[in-house]
């Protein structure tokens, strides 16, 4: 087959591009053009130029994965009538992938199209992630799904910045596990009531009782127990400066409206998961089967897969979302104690993982595997045992999407049987 190869370098406000044939030769002088729909259609010119040139039957554009200037593009080039004779084929690569190819080279010129040329030439050399044509339906599910992480992680790192400041104002609520949960309706209450941890100290045992019933709706079952711990915390805590406190409280209740907003953007985006997931009911049939996996994770992991039939095995899968461990072998050693690879999809990794762990909660298989592997861990044991887990989740998986089965536990020790859609 006679082919095109397209590297672009891509950036916020142009792309570079150099194109070559299959034997390495640049079918024009490498050029930039804007990154919009102008330089768009000039770059399409360019390449259908060079296929009718070349008699090339298929052309092959590849370009790095940074940021998301490359996604329109990319859309704008697989939806694109004049491209559509020559089987155009859109890969994307691991920025890392292009930097260790880089380094095969020797004596490179050192301009503006270099990257450009390092992608075409990974393209001529082949071993190829493969291109999966563009369906606008995994974009759209996508788009929800990576939203819901960003909430996710903004939400923690709010959490942990109210802590830091909950510490210099109450450093006691934070040390003694005076209420379960510090960001719940009775916590929050308290630290909007009280300004300082003198004027809790100064409140009566009776009242300080009343307020944690009526702010905890009746769901302590001992008031007294609660309110005497609350005391203790106070007498122990230090007191902060007067001239600190009013900026201290300002802090600690603003973090407290940006977490309840954030709670409710997370249930907003997720109510819009499940409407958007109804568009893969097959897929999502599949993986619901599983005990613990709902309509957000399963949403998850089917926008970023983006059709099983990318992948091969197993393997290819774990590959792709990062959960496999590095090898390191010398003569007759074989290294046991090896890292996780952090280069795959961080998105697809955090949903898989989340599927391990509602899939240790409730199928034995995967809870006994847990414990074996916490147990068999030296350090950071909940961390590894979860991403093992997570691992045997992928082959699980993967078999129930590839073959479109529905999952049934077997009564056998290990293993299941999988049902027919």
């Amino acid at each position: 087959m006679n082919r095109i190869l397209v590297g672009l370098d891509m950036s916020l406000k142009d792309m570079k591009a150099h194109i070559e044939d299959q034997d390495g030769k640049e079918t024009t002088k490498p050029f930039a053009v804007d990154n919009n729909i102008p330089g768009a259609n000039i770059l399409v010119k360019q390449i259908v130029d060079s296929c009718i040139r070349r008699q090339a039957d298929q052309v092959m554009i590849g370009y790095e994965s940074t940021s998301v200037y490359g996604m329109p593009l990319q859309y704008f080039l697989a939806d694109h009538p004049a491209l559509k004779p020559h089987n155009p084929a859109i890969i994307c690569f691991n920025p890392a992938i292009i930097d260790g190819f880089k380094k095969s080279f020797s004596n490179l010129p050192k301009n503006d199209y270099l990257d450009a040329f390092i992608i075409a030439e990974r393209l001529r050399f082949g071993r190829l992630p493969k291109s999966c044509p563009v369906d606008f339906r995994y974009l759209a599910l996508q788009r929800l799904t990576r939203h819901r992480f960003h909430i996710v992680g903004n939400i923690a790192r709010e959490k942990n910045y109210f802590l830091s400041n909950l510490f210099l104002k109450f450093n006691g609520l934070c040390q003694n596990s005076v209420f379960s949960n510090n960001f719940g309706a009775t916590a929050t209450e308290l630290l909007h009531e009280f300004l300082t941890i003198d004027d809790i100290a100064a409140r009566p045992l009776d009242e300080l009782i009343d307020f944690i019933m009526e702010k905890g709706r009746q769901h302590f079952e001992d008031p007294q127990a609660t309110a005497l711990a609350l005391k203790e915390a106070v007498d122990k805590s230090y007191r902060i400066h007067p001239s600190v406190a009013n900026s201290l409280n300002f802090v600690v209740k603003s973090c407290l409206e940006n977490i309840k907003v954030l709670e409710r953007q997370k249930k907003a985006v997720e109510k819009a998961i499940e409407h958007e997931i109804k568009s893969f009911q097959n897929e999502y049939t599949c993986l619901s089967s599983i005990k613990g996996i709902g309509p957000v994770i399963a949403a998850g992991i089917i926008s970023e897969i983006g059709g099983i039939s990318r992948f091969d095995h197993d393997n290819a899968l774990a590959k792709f979302s990062g959960l496999y461990w590095s090898e390191y072998q010398s003569a007759d050693f074989v290294a046991e104690d090896t890292y996780l690879k952090r280069t795959g999809n961080e998105y697809l990794r955090y949903y898989f993982i989340q599927a391990a762990d509602q899939m240790k909660k409730y199928l034995p298989e995967y809870s006994a595997y847990y414990a074996r592997k916490c147990k068999e861990a030296k350090t950071h044991k909940h961390k590894r045992a979860l991403v093992l887990t997570a691992r045997k989740a992928v082959r699980l998986i993967f078999a129930l999407l590839r073959d479109e089965k529905l999952y049934k536990p077997s009564a056998g020790k290990g293993g299941y049987n999988s049902i027919n859609l």
